[in-house]
Formats: C-alpha cells, structure tokens, sequence
C-alpha cells in the first residue's frame, strides 16, 4: 500500500514557510512528516538516505528541495528566480536544478507551481512534454483583510516586505526616498537581514525615515499594510508575490514594476504601474503621490484561496499515489 509522507522542513517567515503551513494544514489526505533533520536547501541534502521508504510511497515537498533517494517525489517549485542570477552565483543553481531537480520532477511525471507565470518558466526549463505541470495557486490568509486595526503612525508611511536579494531591488525604493523628503519607509524583513537594511539606509542619508521590522506575525503585519499609504514592491522577478496579494486584500494600493508580470497580475490596477524598474525618481513620484493622495483598493474576490489550493495539491498527489 502506497503512502504520503511530507518533507516538513519548510518553517519561517517567508513566503515558502507560509504556503508549506497553509497547504499542509488543508491536506484531507492521511501523511506522516518525514522527520529529517537539516535543512533541505543544504548542497548535499539530494543525497541523503530515505530509510524506510517503500517502492510505492510518494513523498511531497512544500518546496524545491529534491530528494533523490525518493521513490516518487512531488515537488512545488514556487519559481526558477535563481537560475537568473547572477555569474558565479548562479553556476550552483544551474547544477543543483538540472541535476537533482530535474531528475526528481522527471521522475514523478508531475510537478506543482504556484502561477501561470512560474509554469511557463518550467515548462520552457524542462522541455519535456511528458511531464504535467499543475499551476495549483496561492492562497491569501483571512487575517489580511481590510477590516480591523492599522498601525498607528504619527507620519504617513510605504511599507516594503521582503529581503535584500538583488531580484527584490529595494535599493532602487531607498535612493526614491532619499529625493523624496516628505516620505517614511517601514521595511519589514528577515531578523538576520536588518542591519543591512540599517546600512543601506545610512549610506543613502535617510536612515532617520526608515524603520527596520523583524519577526512580524501576521497579525501585526496586516496592521502594517492596512496603516501603509501604499506597499512598494520594485522586484525584477517574481514567481508570484505574496506581499502585493496581502497588500491588496488589506485594502492598500501597491507601487510596482509593470515588467515583472507575476506582480503586475495581482495588482491588475489596484496601485502604481511603474515603467522603469531602476529610475528612483520616478519611484519617488508615485509614493509621494501615494502618501499625498490617500486610497484604498478592493480586493481580488475568489481568485487567491488557501482552500482551493490544498485541494489542487490534494488532487495531484492522490493521483500520484493511485
């Protein structure tokens, strides 16, 4: 008899830790974790030993983490960001995601994502047509809504969620506020990431109207989005964009890069199109305007839902293991 068992390693703050808890928490189908130590994003962790794994049992993974010793193993594969970074960086990632990763999704037949845009990348990145690439969504959690407290602020603020990555491009939104006066950042990033963020502020001369948040609940962070004159997201490249999403169905608009079409979607005229990714002045424009010229925007009704992708996932997995 076939089983599901879960590499459940996938925790944190960060948007694959948010899907792993909401997806599992919805899985109607009997699993057991895996118990695995370390982490599955570590070089040599493909290689590991599975005992116990019977030749019918499927394994799934909440992330791109492949395991190569798996019978069967299901992957969610949020997005192919990294194989665009840059050289040398990006060497390891051409290895470890034509090599292990590949072989693992190749394997299984199958594959979950979480946009229209990120399966088309993986499509084109695995020119196989024999393996089905399922675009099962993303949810937004109920929390992120427009009712309910905002953070209270004595200065209007834009709000930046995410990290230092190069693809996310804060640097572009720091020089927008270092020409821009009357505007206040409030960054919201990982604990280990905030005194770059310091750094970088004080290096553009602004650190006086930046604030660095860490280890934000959700709860608090809604407050945040909903006390935001806008959210500012000026990524190059996403596979989806939680915190535009969240952002949109607090009832703030969100600033963004017309060209990273993953955003771009979920926004859909909810905020600020911006035409040049790196053009700072252009980015200070609009969050001036943004805190001069208050709105809220509605949210996307029925099209993010946690439930709905559980069931998806449900279903590509059931099917694996028949």
């Amino acid at each position: 008899m076939s089983r599901l068992l879960v590499d459940d390693r996938y925790r944190g703050a960060h948007g694959i830790g948010r899907y792993a808890r909401e997806v599992l928490g919805r899985l109607e189908l009997p699993w057991r974790g895996l118990s695995l130590t370390g982490t599955p994003y570590a070089p040599f962790d493909a290689f590991r030993s599975l005992p116990g794994l019977g030749e019918a049992d499927v394994v799934y993974s909440p992330g791109y983490g492949a395991l190569l010793r798996a019978p069967r193993q299901v992957l969610t594969v949020h997005d192919l960001i990294q194989l665009q970074t840059d050289w040398p960086g990006r060497a390891k990632f051409l290895a470890y995601y034509n090599g292990p990763v590949r072989r693992v999704v190749r394997r299984a037949g199958v594959v979950l994502t979480v946009s229209e845009t990120s399966a088309e990348a993986i499509r084109a990145w695995l020119r196989d047509d024999t393996v089905r690439v399922v675009n099962a969504g993303n949810g937004c959690s109920a929390v992120f809504t427009p009712e309910g407290a905002s953070e209270a602020a004595s200065d209007p603020y834009v709000l930046f969620v995410g990290n230092t990555r190069a693809h996310k491009n804060l640097g572009v939104v720091l020089r927008g506020v270092a020409v821009a006066p009357g505007v206040r950042l409030r960054t919201v990033v990982p604990e280990g990431e905030a005194d770059e963020v310091r750094g970088l502020a004080a290096a553009a001369g602004i650190s006086s109207r930046v604030d660095v948040l860490t280890g934000v609940d959700d709860e608090r962070l809604a407050e945040l989005y909903r006390g935001a004159a806008a959210t500012v997201m000026p990524s190059l490249l996403e596979g989806f964009g939680l915190p535009a999403l969240e952002s949109v169905a607090s009832g703030t608009p969100v600033i963004h890069w017309g060209g990273c079409r993953a955003v771009a979607e979920i926004v859909a005229g909810r905020g600020w199109s911006l035409g040049d990714a790196r053009d700072a002045q252009e980015w200070a424009v609009a969050m001036v305007e943004a805190i001069e010229s208050p709105r809220t925007v509605s949210a996307p009704a029925g099209v993010y839902d946690w439930d709905r992708t559980a069931r998806i996932v449900g279903a590509t997995l059931q099917e694996a293991l028949d």
